[in-house]
């Protein structure tokens, strides 16, 4: 559960990339600054943070990739900052793209596996204006109040219509997964696919209106049950990259 900014500094700088990243425990300035490379595929960067005795440290790497599809540039680093390492793009919107904007938003990656939903309760409502909806899920080990946000990255149909957002101690919105509308096959009604990073690790669920709510604004969210629906690339859905 991860988010923050990145910016690209003058060339003169010592750092090529100041910025900040948050998650629900933490709030960090970082830079990237430039390293030698040993090999194609070493980091282009090293990661640096001032801890908490005013020292510098390296806390992760990152390298300059592009997507392999779209062929957009982004920025995929490693860090970690004592709680065990975790990966993070930064990545630009269309617009800072068009304006060479030296702007780039950080967001998380799926990790390797999805947890299976199992008891989990939630909500999901449609707010009045802005396309966006608000919600929670929850189950014993962890209860998350989050946004869905109209996703303005969004440039092939693959890609989510929704980013899933919480917020960090500060109140910096994290981006915690992504959501797609959905029609069933069988049934022809719409519903949304939410892939959300919990604590306990990925996790699918789908919002679906039951008779009641049907044509209101409240939807419940309910276990991921594989019936044949069409999936979502979960790697393109957080990561945003290709």
């Amino acid at each position: 559960m991860f988010a923050g900014t990145l910016t690209r500094n003058v060339e003169t700088a010592a750092a090529e990339y100041t910025g900040m990243i948050h998650s629900t425990r933490f709030d960090i300035a970082i830079q990237l600054e430039a390293r030698a490379k040993m090999s194609e595929r070493s980091p282009d960067y090293d990661v640096t943070a001032v801890n908490k005795s005013g020292r510098k440290v390296r806390i992760g790497t990152a390298w300059n990739e592009t997507g392999t599809t779209s062929g957009n540039p982004y920025i995929s680093m490693q860090i970690d900052v004592g709680l065990g390492p975790f990966r993070v793009n930064a990545v630009q919107t269309k617009e800072a793209r068009a304006a060479q904007s030296g702007e780039f938003e950080i967001i998380p990656l799926v990790s390797n596996g999805l947890m299976k939903s199992g008891s989990i309760s939630g909500e999901l409502t449609a707010m009045d204006a802005d396309n966006a909806f608000t919600g929670y899920i929850a189950n014993m080990m962890f209860d998350l109040e989050f946004m869905l946000i109209e996703n303005s990255y969004k440039s092939e149909e693959t890609h989510p219509d929704y980013r899933i957002e919480v917020s960090s101690p500060r109140g910096t919105p994290i981006r915690v997964g992504s959501a797609w509308m959905a029609k069933s096959s069988r049934t022809g009604n719409d519903y949304l696919s939410l892939l959300i990073n919990t604590p306990d690790g990925d996790l699918r669920v789908n919002a679906v209106q039951n008779e009641e709510q049907r044509g209101g604004q409240t939807f419940s969210i309910i276990p991921f049950i594989d019936s044949g629906e069409p999936s979502h690339d979960a790697g393109a859905g957080l990561s945003l990259v290709a």
